[in-house]
């Protein structure tokens, strides 16, 4: 018997005999090799591919006057850490504040209420806007909010400015909205009921609202009116309002905060 025989069943080592003893050693080798390789698919189907658990959603929300771009370089840092990212654009200039909210309920029931986690990171008036959306709703897979930059008390530029015809023409209705009375949007919001995160800038690309703006200021919103009653944890950094979310460590501590609960506040990171 061939050295390679045994490795055949009895009925298929009967039905070859005569082929074996007359076939090379290499033939023999050959057929055994593609019965051996045929076999798993027949008799020893294996258990079907593991299937990866779901990612946990963030859902991006830009800042007024801006785009979903301005978020591209934190969605592909969050997406590189695991999470499934929705960049969602809208026109923050061009309606009020109940229907762009209108907008991001929509996107939320469309795309994220079967993910297994739901968090936000806005910002400037992405942030605000969730703070709307969850004055209304709340997913039952809420997770956690990181807010970048956001005037959640409003900013002195809206008073300064917001009476001019031009600004209202270029900003928008919802951006008269974000000054400090009161009744203003930010004001006028009740705290979120999740875990919140702010990370709010000291650097300025905006000499002007710097020098309208008191105290420390990111050249938009000043460093205390981005505070937030009842928020969970709350970091600074040197970054301009208008490039925080465009910042490698920002992206970072904004992946840490929507997994654990909060940032990380030894010496950052180059």
């Amino acid at each position: 018997m061939s050295s390679t025989e045994h490795l055949l069943p009895d009925a298929k080592r009967l039905c070859m005999e005569p082929t074996l003893r007359s076939t090379g050693r290499l033939e023999t080798v050959l057929v055994v090799l593609l019965f051996v390789l045929a076999t798993p698919t027949i008799a020893c189907a294996g258990d079907p591919p593991e299937e990866r658990p779901p990612s946990e959603t963030v859902i991006l929300l830009h800042g007024l006057g801006r785009s979903s771009g301005s978020m591209k370089p934190l969605a592909a840092d969050l997406e590189d850490r695991g999470f499934r990212v929705v960049n969602f654009g809208y026109p923050s200039t061009e309606e009020p504040p109940e229907s762009l909210v209108a907008r991001l309920d929509d996107e939320i029931e469309s795309c994220c209420l079967a993910s297994p986690k739901l968090h936000f990171v806005g910002h400037s008036l992405g942030g605000i806007l969730v703070r709307a959306y969850l004055a209304e709703t709340r997913p039952s897979n809420l997770g956690r909010l990181v807010m970048l930059g956001p005037p959640n008390k409003g900013s002195e530029l809206i008073d300064e400015f917001g009476d001019s015809a031009l600004f209202e023409w270029a900003m928008g209705p919802t951006a008269l909205l974000l000054g400090t009375s009161a009744d203003s949007l930010p004001n006028s919001l009740p705290a979120p009921t999740i875990e919140v995160g702010i990370i709010a800038g000291t650097g300025t690309v905006n000499p002007i609202g710097s020098v309208i703006l008191p105290d420390e200021d990111d050249g938009m919103v000043s460093l205390e009116r981005t505070k937030l009653e009842g928020m969970a944890d709350f970091l600074v950094v040197p970054d301009s309002h208008a490039l925080i979310m465009r910042s490698r460590e920002v992206a970072r501590q904004v992946a840490l905060f929507l997994r654990t609960g909060h940032f990380d506040h030894s010496e950052p990171r180059d």
